[in-house]
């Protein structure tokens, strides 16, 4: 798991906790990788010195000019901060290295400036840092690279902690920052680029996170780095504590197997007892099986739905039950979105719910209310006339 750290999380007071963090996940044997931000430690050293700095813009994003008197300045800031990593792992009994992992070419000039000793990744010493990890070491990476000649450059800690994600196959990228961020959100790719389309105080993180995703990084997260514990309750917790950007099935919907019996009874036990569902014993859900679908969620079911043929092209949607723990993200929505997509791929014209206590949320959805008798005339026939269920249909 790769960590990139921004520096304002560094002079926070919760900061050794962070790092106490980060010694016990590798302590029970995760392999960690430390990349500290230093852009404004940099500033504030290039300030007592008074040495003057510019940006200028690399594919719209902003890159600090380096000259060759300030490089030497850079390199202390850099390594300064990676040195406060070093001091609170050793306070954890963790071993770490500060290396020279990354090798870099210098940008050049672009747009007719010379940005000196500002570079790029060129590679990264995926052999070397693999050597380190296996000692059960955590390595840290300052934001400074190399050139073959032992030139030095000052190279984004964004683009390193990028690089290095792909080229070790990160299974986590984490983006540490010290802003607040959207709370507990799970986003694809796609709602990732519309937050920073409609602009967002983590545009920044959330395109490296779109950057880290294009490069084969199955989850990338942005947490506060303020927070006590925030990474372990990210890692740990059913929701976590961060924004999560996810490019592979984070939550997928399938059909139903015999074995996830328990976990639907458990999933719409509460719902039976109010009376928003009608009960339903493990016989009668086992002989419709073939109509129900459940939601995934890194392995656990948190919601389940059924479509029930009753003939004149018209299905039902029943039995929609979803965990309380994750009523945030939608998952009955996307239950429902799904029976809906199997209905209209099966060719039904019509498709109804019976609900007592559910219709603004159908409605919500898109249903209609509509009388008992557009029902197809099977469940015309089973209609529960005491329980006085409310009809809602969506035409497909």
């Amino acid at each position: 798991m790769v960590f990139k750290i921004d520096f304002p999380v560094t002079e926070d007071p919760g900061f050794p906790g962070l790092v106490k963090d980060l010694a016990l996940l590798a302590k029970t044997g995760f392999k960690v990788i430390i990349i500290p931000g230093a852009k404004e430690h940099i500033d504030t050293v290039l300030k007592q010195h008074n040495i003057d700095t510019t940006n200028t813009t690399v594919d719209d994003t902003p890159v600090r000019i380096t000259s060759a008197q300030a490089v030497s300045y850079v390199e202390m800031a850099a390594f300064n901060v990676a040195s406060r990593f070093m001091t609170f792992l050793s306070g954890s009994r963790v071993d770490a290295v500060i290396g020279n992992f990354v090798r870099a070419r210098g940008l050049g000039v672009i747009n007719g400036i010379d940005t000196g000793h500002t570079g790029t990744v060129d590679k990264i010493y995926s052999d070397s840092l693999t050597r380190v990890l296996n000692l059960d070491m955590v390595p840290i990476l300052p934001c400074i690279g190399w050139s073959p000649s032992g030139k030095p450059y000052n190279v984004p800690s964004d683009e390193i902690a990028l690089a290095v994600s792909k080229n070790l196959g990160a299974i986590k990228l984490f983006i540490v920052t010290a802003k607040e961020g959207l709370g507990a959100t799970r986003l694809t790719p796609q709602e990732a680029q519309k937050i920073i389309d409609s602009g967002s105080i983590i545009e920044r993180e959330l395109k490296l996170a779109l950057k880290a995703s294009k490069a084969g990084v199955h989850r990338i997260h942005l947490i506060d780095g303020r927070k006590e514990g925030a990474v372990l309750k990210e890692l740990y917790s059913n929701l976590g504590v961060g924004t999560m950007v996810y490019t592979d099935e984070y939550d997928s919907i399938r059909a139903f197997h015999s074995s996830d019996l328990p976990d639907i009874l458990r999933l719409m036990e509460p719902l039976m007892q109010k009376g928003i569902l009608i009960r339903r014993n493990p016989e009668q859900i086992q002989e419709k099986k073939l109509d129900y679908s459940v939601l995934e969620i890194d392995g656990s079911i948190r919601a389940c739905g059924a479509l029930h043929d009753w003939g004149e092209s018209q299905g039902e949607i029943a039995a929609v039950a979803t965990d309380p723990n994750y009523t945030d993200l939608g998952l009955g929505r996307k239950i429902v979105g799904y029976l809906v997509d199997k209905a209209r791929k099966s060719n039904f014209k019509r498709v109804f719910v019976l609900t007592t206590q559910s219709q603004d949320w159908f409605e919500s959805l898109g249903f209609k209310e509509a009388n008992v008798d557009t029902l197809p005339e099977k469940k015309r026939k089973v209609y529960d006339q005491n329980r006085k269920s409310k009809v809602f249909a969506l035409t497909l």
